[in-house]
């Protein structure tokens, strides 16, 4: 089924009614202390949708969404969709500064949070807790109808940052979401009976949009985990038919002597993504389970552009084929296109493809090419049958536990303090998280611990961005133009890497 099938009403949520409610007395949504069926969820969403427009949310609108993962916050999000608002979501991690920039960027209609406290130094916005939106849909008649929106509205926008140290603001149309969701369905043969086991957060795109609209479009049981606890993963694991999630997840099951052929013998489906799997981490998969995990290559402003085959070889260390209908290609420094095995930046285009950079048209026309494709900033090379390779990233981002982590950011802060001259924070390999943050710093005199580093930072940036440890030295290398070159300072203090001659 295309999106072109529903062509009366472009919303995404009309479309993942449609299909929830073939099955609407099936288990949706199971946690520990609650289940929702299908038809019960439909009208939790139905009134849910009737709460926020009556606290005036309107298409078009935004609603900034900062709340932990739990049943609620699924219900709102699908809520926020069928009024024809616009759903964005904020780690949970981020602190009230982080969120007041973004508050102060989106101009969100409402901001739904775990509490309505207020947000020191935001602008204003009408705060409202989850709980107290969820109680007045709860005395809220059901808004049965959906909104109509054209395909190119609006859906979602989602923040990821960049190495400016501004965060983007990536605009997501119901085109681009229903895109997606239908061509995983479809790819990764979803079929009645599937029960997805959901591990990964709801605050970016994996867990969000890739996890819950192909769960959803399938009109599959979601095992709804809020939290990734081992123990408790293993036990739902034999109920389960597919899990999804990032290569920290997989390394930490394996720690545990229960992930085994037995306990995942009704799995038919394990994919990986949001960093790179390396190989050994694979193959140790394979050989304590028998499974063959299916990695695949996605990013905020494409949804998934990726996939290695649900039937054929999935080869460690690639990301497989493009979708169907998404198209992708790489470029050399040169600008040439690059030949089968010719190392280039990745670019792709497709009706995955983002609509743009939300109050950033430069930067929008800056990362795409002349004849409209996007230019991801990773480097890939292609083989002759189109199976894509992650070389690295031309930018310096840091992807840790699954969560990227843009170097400028935290290097504009340290380098506020008076201890420092300079810093370079850099991402070195970590056997649990893929990769952690350590900071290179360049110290006037002595240089602070990692501790007073970190205490700096609490209140400013999320914790998964606080680095690990510090090195010091006398000066940061750079090239002749004068720009730091990271890749030495990998080589010597990162134990994994090959030093460059």
């Amino acid at each position: 089924m295309r999106a072109s099938e529903h062509a009366a009403n472009g919303n995404l949520a009309d479309l993942l009614r449609t299909h929830m409610l073939v099955s609407p007395d099936r288990q949706a949504l199971v946690t520990d202390d609650r289940v929702l069926t299908f038809a019960q969820l439909d009208d939790a969403v139905a009134r849910a949708s009737t709460a926020l427009q009556s606290v005036g949310v309107r298409p078009s609108d935004r609603v900034i969404g900062q709340v932990t993962k739990s049943i609620d916050n699924v219900i709102v999000y699908l809520a926020t969709v069928r009024v024809g608002a616009v759903w964005v979501p904020l780690n949970t991690a981020y602190t009230d500064t982080e969120v007041g920039a973004f508050i102060d960027d989106a101009e969100p209609a409402l901001v739904i949070r775990d509490t309505d406290d207020p947000i020191d130094a935001a602008p204003e916005a009408p705060i409202r807790s989850l709980a107290s939106m969820m109680a007045m849909a709860d005395a809220s008649a059901p808004m049965t109808a959906v909104e109509i929106r054209s395909s190119e509205d609006l859906a979602a926008i989602c923040y990821t940052s960049g190495t400016t140290g501004r965060s983007k603001g990536a605009m997501l149309t119901h085109a681009n979401l229903a895109s997606n969701a239908l061509a995983l369905h479809s790819i990764w043969r979803f079929s009645p009976g599937d029960v997805l086991l959901h591990i990964l957060p709801i605050f970016h795109v994996h867990g969000l949009f890739v996890a819950l609209h192909t769960a959803l479009l399938n009109a599959s049981t979601i095992l709804f985990e809020t939290s990734f606890d081992a123990d408790r993963i293993v036990a739902r694991l034999p109920d389960a038919t597919v899990m999804m999630g990032v290569p920290t997840h997989y390394r930490r099951l394996l720690d545990h002597p229960g992930f085994d052929q037995t306990s995942t013998a009704g799995i038919r489906l394990f994919t990986s993504g949001s960093a790179p799997m390396m190989a050994q981490l694979h193959a140790e998969i394979t050989a304590r389970t028998g499974h063959r995990v299916l990695e695949r290559y996605g990013m905020t402003e494409g949804g998934m552009i990726t996939s290695n085959p649900y039937d054929g070889d999935r080869v460690p260390g690639t990301v497989g084929f493009a979708l169907p209908q998404v198209s992708v290609r790489t470029r050399g420094a040169d600008g040439e296109l690059c030949g089968p095995g010719e190392a280039g930046v990745v670019e792709f285009r497709g009706p995955n493809q983002f609509a743009g950079y939300w109050k950033l048209p430069e930067r929008t026309e800056a990362e795409h090419t002349d004849d409209g494709w996007f230019v991801t900033g990773d480097v890939g090379t292609l083989d002759a049958e189109g199976r894509l390779t992650l070389e690295g990233r031309s930018s310096d981002m840091i992807i840790s536990g699954g969560l990227n982590v843009y170097p400028k950011e935290i290097e504009q802060l340290v380098d506020d303090r008076a201890d420092v001259v300079e810093s370079a924070v850099i991402g070195v390999a970590d056997g649990d998280l893929g990769e952690r943050v350590e900071i290179v710093l360049v110290c006037g005199g002595a240089a602070p611990s990692i501790e007073e580093l970190r205490t700096d930072l609490e209140d400013r940036l999320a914790r998964f961005k606080h680095p690990r440890r510090i090195h010091v030295v006398d000066a940061l290398p750079r090239n002749a133009m004068g720009k730091v070159q990271k890749t030495v300072l990998r080589d010597r203090f990162d134990p994994s890497r090959t030093t460059h001659p």
